[in-house]
């Protein structure tokens, strides 16, 4: 499994507000979309999220988005290594994700842009 990079997960209250600050900051254009209630923009390394109270409290128990080149394989490794799949790997508006808590308990997102 080769990590290609890591995404910061950043719970904002007003999404329009703070993306101008972050494509400033990071120097690019944020990509948006929305998913099960909750308004998401990318921008550079940091993943901005804005929801229901609800979704946020569950979406900020995962400490980062680890990208990787196929979830997949990533699911496999990290299941040999001793990490529990929480969910996934499951579609996304760019690829697939999946929820790993590793042996520590720390818990991260893998993320592919295959389709």
């Amino acid at each position: 499994m080769e990590i290609l990079g890591a995404t910061l997960r950043v719970c904002v209250d007003d999404i329009e507000t703070a993306i101008p600050f972050y494509e400033r900051l990071a120097g690019g254009r944020a990509l948006r979309f929305e998913r099960a209630g909750v308004h998401v923009a990318a921008v550079g390394c940091f993943l901005l999220m804005s929801g229901p109270a609800a979704e946020l409290d569950v979406l900020r128990r995962v400490a980062a988005t680890i990208a990787v080149q196929d979830v997949e394989e990533a699911g496999r490794v990290l299941a040999e290594m001793g990490a529990d799949i929480i969910a996934g790997p499951v579609p996304t508006p760019v690829g697939r994700n999946l929820i790993a808590r590793h042996p520590d308990g720390a818990v991260y997102e893998y993320a592919d842009r295959r389709a």
